[in-house]
This record gives structure tokens, C-alpha cells and sequence, in this order.
């Protein structure tokens, strides 16, 4: 709290401003126009603080604010910013087409005839903390976990022990809870190659 004048012997004490950020980009509302994502900004601001839209946003409020504005100046300034809001989306689109069009890989790996380890990628586009998974898996299995790179340079959960049905099912979860419903979960058996036996050389 903060004390400011003192008038006749009482000391003003003024309250802490309160501040709303929007749900959707994190900015004061005052702010959204400035961000990538303006109509749904808009959208949640008319949801969650009627008054402090129309104070924004009403027909008073609009024509207040580009009443000092040139017609030509306006109109630049909103194609612009719809120009920008169209590519955000356009962005956003594509993120989430990729999303929806990845799958999560559960591999079951014969390391010895009674010996498996379980490897999981294709999480990297769901925005999953691997490492915080690994853990999880390590002590809901009681197994290690542990991430490295596959093939392909991407990141993968190696667990130990034939645990894939387990796992399939957690991720299945996880994927719910995110919104993630139609997104695939597949399993498949990786066996051990076996060596070829070298030819008996003649004595």
C-alpha cells in the first residue's frame, strides 16, 4: 500500500489498481489489437468483462478513438492490422494441422529373448516436457526412463521393461486431457536382429 498526503492529521491510503490480462494472449485488453490474435482476444473479452468491452469497444468508444484519425490513415491501420490477424491465424492453422496429423509411437523392443525396453516419440509437437515424462514413467513403473535421440535427431522416452500397454494407456490419457482425442496412439514390435553365423573356415 502506498501513503500519499497528509490532510489534517489523516494519512490518504490508496488501494493497489487492480489489473485484468486477457485469457487468450496474456496482454492488458487495452493491448490485444497489438497481438496476432485480436478477434478472439475480442471474443473473450465480450465473455468474461462485458463493461470493460464496451468501454473498448462500443460504437462511443471507436469513434472516440479515431476521431483525431485521417479517413486514409484509418483504413490503412486496419488493413494492416487485419493483414497481420489473418497471418497469425493462417499460422496457428498450420500448427495445429501438423498437430493433428502426427501420431505418438510406442515401440516394443526385444533387447534379449525376455528383455524389452519401450521407446516413445512423436511428442515433440504436443508440447510435452520429456524429461518431466521420463520421471513420471521412471516412478509410476518403478523402471528407469530416460531420454536420447532415434535416428531421425528427435527427441524419444526409453523405458525399461516390457511396459507398453501401460504406457499406451497413460499417453491415451494425457492426450484427453490436452483435447487431443483424435490423435493416434500406435504400437508396434521392434525384434532383435539376429547375427548372421560366420562360415566355418576350412582347416
Amino acid at each position: 500500500m502506498s501513503e500519499v498526503g497528509i490532510e489534517s492529521g489523516q494519512v490518504e491510503i490508496l488501494a493497489p489498481k487492480e489489473v485484468i490480462y486477457c485469457g487468450v494472449c496474456s496482454f492488458p485488453p487495452e493491448y490485444c489489437e497489438f497481438g496476432g490474435s485480436f478477434k478472439k482476444c475480442k471474443e473473450w473479452l465480450q465473455k468474461n468483462n462485458l463493461e470493460l468491452f464496451e468501454k473498448l469497444y462500443s460504437d462511443e468508444a471507436l469513434a472516440h478513438a479515431t476521431s483525431s484519425l485521417s479517413i486514409e490513415k484509418e483504413e490503412k491501420i486496419s488493413a494492416d492490422l487485419q493483414k497481420k490477424q489473418k497471418k497469425e491465424e493462417a499460422k496457428q492453422e498450420r500448427e495445429m494441422a501438423k498437430v493433428l496429423s502426427s501420431k505418438v509411437l510406442i515401440k516394443r523392443i526385444e533387447r534379449t529373448k525376455r528383455k524389452h525396453v519401450i521407446a516413445v516419440s512423436g511428442l515433440e509437437v504436443f508440447n510435452v516436457d520429456m524429461k518431466k515424462l521420463a520421471k513420471t514413467f521412471a516412478s509410476k513403473f518403478a523402471t528407469g526412463a530416460s531420454v536420447t535421440k532415434n535416428a531421425e535427431k528427435k527427441e524419444e522416452i526409453i523405458i525399461q521393461g516390457d511396459v507398453g500397454d501401460a504406457v499406451e494407456k497413460y499417453l491415451t490419457g494425457l492426450l484427453q486431457e490436452k483435447g487431443l482425442t483424435d490423435i493416434k496412439v500406435e504400437q508396434i514390435d521392434e525384434k532383435m536382429k539376429k547375427k548372421k553365423a560366420e562360415p566355418v573356415k576350412p582347416e
